[in-house]
């Protein structure tokens, strides 16, 4: 844990229930082709982006599959094929909910620390044809038994799975506190030195831009601000807080 950490590390555990091959459980990957195609790769210039591709774990699937679905509101107008292992992708996935639902099982049960559940989701930033993930909240603190990852056809068609693609990526989320919070709305103008702080930024911003459209060669040569990467104001002073640049999670550990 950083010295400069509040919260205590909560405890993340995952039994696996079943002999035989299960889903990998990897720390999510920075990488995403799409990011890899843009010019110059100027995606991964969005620190944001590169930061949530990282922020959870990620299940990479045992076994390659195509799946149908017709339209049809009943568990079976979806179809599994299997390409591989036939027992293994019968284990894995299935159409059990009806209304175009693929239903994943991760193969685990998740234990997290009181007052923390399990965001599962799909993998941020990444999207598959014709199908779409669905985010549960899973209070993984208490639950004595695993839960499903689903996804929804947004169409009847069909999809293939590869083998090692990411069907479920988990965050833990200390979920109890959120109901806590109290949000307010409130002029920027109520906070004159916050307001002066974003001015300065948008100035900042709006001059980079004009001269990187006349070609100035300091502007040209720069590419592009790197206030944020940076942790920096736009004035070039440092946040004060701490600010992570990368996100390097650690590999779940065999006990």
């Amino acid at each position: 844990m950083s010295a400069t950490t509040a919260l205590q590390t909560p405890e993340l555990i995952a039994y696996h229930i079943h002999d035989g091959e299960a889903p990998a459980l990897l720390p999510g990957q920075g990488q995403r082709p799409w990011m890899n195609e843009t010019s110059e790769r100027f995606a991964y210039r969005c620190l944001p982006l590169s930061i949530a591709n990282c922020t959870g774990w990620e299940l990479r699937l045992p076994c390659r599959f195509t799946a149908f679905w017709n339209g049809g509101p009943k568990p079976d107008d979806v179809k599994i094929i299997p390409e591989d292992d036939i027992d293994l992708v019968h284990r894995t996935a299935t159409g059990h909910f009806g209304f175009g639902t693929l239903t994943f099982h991760t193969g685990y049960l998740f234990r997290t620390s009181p007052g923390w559940g399990l965001l599962a989701r799909g993998a941020p930033n990444s999207a598959k044809h014709g199908i779409a993930p669905l985010d549960g909240l899973i209070e993984t603190d208490w639950l004595p038994f695993g839960f499903t990852m689903n996804w929804r056809f947004t169409a009847p068609g069909q999809v293939t799975f590869e083998r090692d693609d990411v069907f479920c990526f988990i965050m833990p989320v200390p979920h109890l506190v959120l109901d806590d919070i109290r949000p307010i709305i409130q002029p920027l103008a109520s906070q004159p030195q916050l307001k002066h702080e974003y001015e300065t930024w948008a100035q900042s911003r709006a001059d980079f831009i004009a001269k990187l459209q006349e070609k100035d060669p300091a502007v040209v040569a720069e590419g592009w601000q790197r206030h944020y990467i940076q942790g920096k104001k736009a004035n070039g002073e440092l946040a004060g807080v701490e600010h992570i640049s990368k996100r390097k999670l650690a590999d779940f550990k065999r006990v």
